[in-house]
């Protein structure tokens, strides 16, 4: 209540020294100036109070920030104490300041007064959407289309990315996106990475910021830019929380809760979920296979139904600890172990050139997996008295193991049944990672400010690949049933070290309404695979600098452009390097290329920034060309399987050729009535490949686009009405094209319990219409097929929140664009 009574003390005692006005008004006056942001997020604070008090008179003078925390009050020359105050925060007071010309007086962070908060956290509703000039952050919390869900249904809803039927996430079209979690790699998107991000639940999430300028603090890694997924963190004093169950249809369950407990300091933070849900979903194939005479040899039609079941535990713990009012260690320890069981039942029919059936089997595919992850966390950040002179050191453990078994039993059913030898798989990885990480930020006077800092990264990984068949006995040719042999020419073992050594300095500086940062950036990479089998070593090392500009233009207060350039990297995954053949079936074979080569981008991005009262506009056009791209490749041989020569298709990655992306984006949001938002995202991209391969041109030249659309409507009741729809333009490869995809998802939320609990609807593809369909070619076959991971979802989640109050968001301050942090 502090600030709010010296509001209306200025506007009370106007009338009381009027007297004074026109005697004062002859006085020379100058005009002081600043930002105020909060300590601990950084964000501006909007409404904060500014009280100029005389050494000299009686006469209080002040103002407000805006919704960039800015405030600017001209005062007479003069001797003043200035205060900055906010409501729950902790007053900042400049003593005996002279002010004889105009002062800015910088950016002012207002760090929480524990003293004075109670035991009621206010819960601000963000947008779905928030814009700044250096990033896109989606907030997760205020999206209902994704309660219950996980975290690749919050990526897929994220602006400039998509997420594809099979969990690949790609941004701006492009799938080499680097994701981050809490600004770090995380053994949560590791090892299995697509089924990973579909394990760590939506509620977990606080926000996700989309970075596709990186300056050079970030590692190199990904030539797309940069997905940091943010973790929820709770500040209040006092314990409080949330706790949210979900029930769905298909079979799906689940409950989590987020709790914290703070104090003067320590401050206690936890979440702890489980989920149990299945996922049925269904693919064919149909493939024409043609003779050296391009005549039409035999058709080859696959039909597969997926019965998923997955269930899995998700936890994290934390403590800081504030060990002065300037420094705070922080310690995190993260657990999670998943296992599933899958079923995959593939049908096959093979018919002659006159569509005559000649041979059907069926293969079912039973696969069972157990993966476990452990993560420990160290923070330790140092504030120096000068604002914005920052030290901050991390510390980052994670194991993950990963186990997998398949079993597969192969029969012919027609012209006459025969039970083919089964075959057993089994998978085992396990990964080691390290990290150690140093950051330091000096301002410079009120403007300048220099960065520097390292990163030293060490992974260690582990994989063994078992196949083994089902013995055949030499004299009668009879299957001995449940006795398995070794299959060498399958089985592998591979031990795959990668040490990163970086280091960066930056700097940037605001000059006017221009900024700059520039950086540069070094990377160290040795790269060791040893095949274990055959005890073959093959070692790489390889420096390369990495220098990144980012440079913005304040046109006035409501229209920006920014130009941003990075070079940047892709680096071989270990499944791309590893040179033994994996098998999706008989007749598909994956193999890797042990001397595959990192891909080098340049990267520039121009961005528009506009605003207006009640519609906001961020577009951008960006390039990037990329040399010593790698690629999957496809070859064709005729290899026995069941006593028959069949043609199989192998495709191995190769680095060939250069690449030349470019394309334009928008993301908009309108509020043109209280009671309803909308949002939306358009990106349109184009690809130019240039390669060849044993006489084969990869070279292509494709255009696509895909674009969201999200309504929010609040109707009577004060029930909340969410529907997004996207749509993914058709997409041409060289060796396939891929046709558009529409789907359409349906959210309705209603507080109740007095607003501390949440019920929310969920319909997730509601037209079941989310498939991947495409055509694809070779030398000599041609094949048309549809696949759908997961069909369409119906869930109903609740959430109750103890000891914390939602508070409706301002009008306007949804669509904040981050304007003074230029860098």
């Amino acid at each position: 209540m502090k600030n709010i009574t010296i509001i209306l003390f200025l506007i009370l005692a106007t009338p009381i020294f009027s007297q004074y006005k026109n005697k004062m008004s002859q006085r020379p006056k100058v005009e002081v100036t600043g930002t105020v942001i909060d300590f601990d997020t950084k964000l501006p604070l909007e409404y904060a109070t500014i009280v100029l008090t005389p050494l000299k008179g009686k006469k209080l003078t002040g103002g407000i920030t805006d919704s960039k925390g800015n405030f600017s009050v001209e005062v007479p020359k003069g001797s003043y104490n200035i205060s900055v105050e906010f409501i729950s925060f902790k007053t900042k007071t400049f003593q005996n300041k002279i002010l004889t010309a105009n002062i800015n007086l910088g950016v002012i962070p207002l760090k929480i007064n524990a003293e004075s908060l109670n035991e009621v956290e206010i819960i601000a509703e963000k947008s779905t959407v928030e814009i700044r000039l250096d990033k896109k952050i989606y907030n997760v919390g205020k999206d209902m289309t994704v309660k219950g869900g996980s975290a690749s249904d919050v990526l897929d809803n994220v602006p400039s990315v998509s997420v594809d039927v099979e969990g690949n996430v790609s941004l701006r079209g492009n799938d080499n996106v680097r994701i981050l979690v809490n600004g770090k790699p995380s053994g949560l998107v590791g090892l299995s990475g697509t089924d990973a991000l579909r394990q760590l639940p939506a509620d977990a999430i606080e926000k996700v910021e989309v970075i596709t300028s990186p300056s050079a603090r970030y590692e190199a890694e990904g030539t797309a830019g940069i997905l940091n997924i943010v973790l929820r963190k709770g500040k209040a004093l006092g314990f409080n929380g949330s706790v949210s169950a979900n029930i769905g249809e298909p079979e799906r369950y689940g409950a989590s809760a987020n709790l914290n407990y703070r104090t003067k300091k320590v401050n206690f933070f936890t979440y702890l979920g489980y989920n149990f849900r299945t996922s049925p979903g269904n693919a064919f194939t149909d493939m024409i296979v043609y003779d050296n005479l391009d005549a039409i040899d035999y058709y080859r039609n696959e039909k597969t139904d997926y019965n998923r079941e997955r269930k899995g535990i998700n936890s994290r713990f934390g403590i800081e600890y504030y060990l002065s009012e300037n420094s705070s260690i922080t310690g995190t320890f993260l657990y999670r172990n998943s296992d599933g069981e899958d079923i995959g039942t593939n049908y096959l029919d093979v018919l002659d050139n006159n569509l005559l059936l000649t041979e059907s089997s069926i293969r079912e595919e039973l696969e069972t997996e157990d993966d476990k992850t452990i993560e420990y966390n160290l923070n330790y950040t140092k504030d120096f008295n000068k604002s914005g002179h920052k030290l901050t050191f991390d510390f980052q453990y994670n194991e993950s193991d990963e186990t997998e078994f398949n079993f597969i039993d192969d029969n012919t059913t027609y012209p006459s049944f025969e039970q083919e030898a089964d075959e057993r798989i089994t998978t085992t990885e396990s990964n080691k990672e390290l990290q150690i990480k140093g950051d330091y930020t000096l301002p410079i006077g009120e403007n300048k400010q220099f960065e520097a800092g390292f990163n030293l990264n060490f992974e260690d990984l582990t994989s063994n690949y078992l196949v083994e068949d089902e013995t055949i006995d030499n004299v009668t040719g009879e299957i001995i049933s449940g006795v398995f042999a070794n299959n060498t020419n399958l089985s592998n073992s591979l031990d795959f070290k990668q040490d990163i050594y970086a280091f960066y300095i930056q700097f940037g500086n605001k000059i006017n309404k221009f900024s700059y940062l520039l950086g540069l950036r070094s990377e160290t990479t040795e790269r060791s695979i040893k095949l274990i089998d055959s005890n073959e070593e093959f070692n790489k090392k390889f420096t390369e600098l990495f220098p990144t500009v980012n440079l913005g233009l304040e046109l006035n207060d409501t229209e920006s452009i920014t130009l941003g350039y990075s070079r940047r990297l892709r680096r071989p995954r270990h499944f791309f390097l590893n040179p033994f053949e994996s098998r999706t079936s008989e007749t598909y074979i994956r193999r890797g290329n042990i001397n595959l080569d990192p891909t080098y981008t340049s990267s520039f991005d121009l961005g528009y920034l506009k605003k207006w009262d009640k519609f906001t506009l961020n577009s951008s056009m960006y390039y990037q060309y990329s040399t010593n791209v790698f690629e999957m490749v496809q070859d064709e041989e005729y290899r026995e399987i069941d006593g028959e020569e069949t043609l199989v298709i192998i495709r191995t990655p190769i680095n060939f050729g250069s690449q030349n992306r470019y394309g334009f984006e928008f993301t908009a949001n309108y509020n043109p009535f209280k009671w309803w938002r909308i949002s939306s995202s358009f990106n349109f991209f184009k690809s130019e490949m240039e390669g060849d391969y044993n006489g084969i041109s990869y070279d292509n030249d494709d255009t696509s686009w895909f674009t969201r659309l999200t309504s929010r409507i609040t109707l009577p009741g004060k029930i909340d009405w969410q529907t997004r729809g996207m749509y993914m333009a058709p997409f041409e490869s060289a060796l396939s094209k891929r046709k558009s995809m529409t789907s359409v998802n349906l959210a309705f939320s209603k507080d109740i319990l007095k607003e501390k609990g949440t019920l929310a609807l969920n319909v997730s593809d509601l037209f079941n219409s989310r498939k991947r369909r495409s055509d694809s070619f070779s030398d000599n076959t041609y094949s048309y097929g549809e696949f759908q991971y997961r069909e369409r979802q119906i869930s109903l989640n609740f959430t109750y929140r103890f000891n914390q109050k939602k508070k409706r968001e301002r009008q306007g301050s949804y669509d904040n664009d981050g304007g003074d942090e230029m860098f």
